[in-house]
């Protein structure tokens, strides 16, 4: 693939994962599968991208005081145990021949619950800055996101911020926040869980995270001018996307399904730079 395609790309999933803070390999897994990876070297290499855009959206929301260190800590040490726990049963699927089916099928199902739940009418807008939850809550919460990231090659933050806003009730740019540093312990276990064992083009995985640093600050930015309903509506649209785009490869439609995803997330990066753009204008005239 060009380079410079890759920097592309890095940059755009990664804004969207400093603004809804999913980590990336949400995007970019579904996106290598489509674009002809086995599904173990789209795992490995979306672990790795995701630790990347992580870091840069975790600094970014640091500086934005978003984080709740306490919670993400908990979630994020639980979530990694858990990933391994996951691996050898991904390596069960592979070497039975199931991974290019259950995999993509897995995503299925979550991607179709998610979506509603983020795109469902919300009775009780919240503005709690403490989820409040027990610890075990927690752990649980953390191990679910663990196991789902070594399995689908995800961060587990598509998993995490949903919850974290439906059922601890945080606002969005809070749950964005924790949900971040969390996925960096998750994918950073995760990720060495794999390498050890997993071949990954190096020069693919590097391109793509030099796009990460330089968009995932921007996304975290972004946050701070959209309206917490804005953004989950935002998020559950590219739930509904990424389903479709799956469901077309799972068909052999998967050039259908890469530019579907692709003009998605492209539309969501040109909404985040415009309004970045008109909140700089606006602070250089005042």
């Amino acid at each position: 693939m060009d380079y410079v395609l890759l920097i592309v790309i890095g940059f755009c999933i990664s804004m969207l994962s400093g603004f809804f803070g999913i980590g990336g390999g949400f995007v970019l897994t579904p996106l290598l599968l489509l674009l002809g990876f086995s599904p173990i070297e789209a795992i490995t290499t979306s672990l790795f991208y995701t630790i990347g855009s992580s870091i840069a959206g975790m600094y970014a929301h640091y500086k934005l005081k978003n984080i709740l260190w306490k919670e993400a800590i908990i979630v994020g040490i639980s979530g990694a145990i858990a990933t391994q726990v996951a691996y050898p049963f991904v390596r069960w699927l592979e070497s039975n021949n199931l991974d290019t089916t259950v995999i993509p099928t897995f995503y299925l199902i979550l991607l179709t619950y998610f979506s509603y739940s983020m795109l469902k009418k919300q009775k009780n807008v919240t503005s709690k800055t403490s989820v409040g939850a027990s610890k075990w809550k927690l752990i649980i919460l953390g191990i679910g996101a663990g196991f789902l990231s070594t399995t689908l090659g995800v961060g587990g933050g598509f998993f995490l911020v949903p919850l974290l806003i439906t059922f601890f009730g945080l606002p969005s740019k809070k749950a964005v926040a924790t949900s971040l540093v969390a996925v960096f312990f998750i994918v950073s276990t995760g990720f060495v869980t794999y390498v050890v064992n997993t071949p990954i083009q190096w020069e693919v995985a590097f391109f793509l995270v030099t796009g990460a640093l330089l968009g995932s600050p921007l996304g975290a930015k972004a946050t701070s001018f959209f309206q917490q309903k804005r953004i989950q509506h935002l998020l559950g649209f590219l739930y509904i996307t990424t389903f479709i785009s799956l469901a077309l490869k799972l068909i052999q439609l998967n050039t259908v399904g890469f530019w579907i995803l692709s003009i998605y997330t492209l539309f969501v990066n040109v909404l985040l730079l415009v309004q970045l753009f008109k909140q700089k204008r606006l602070a250089a005239i005042t």
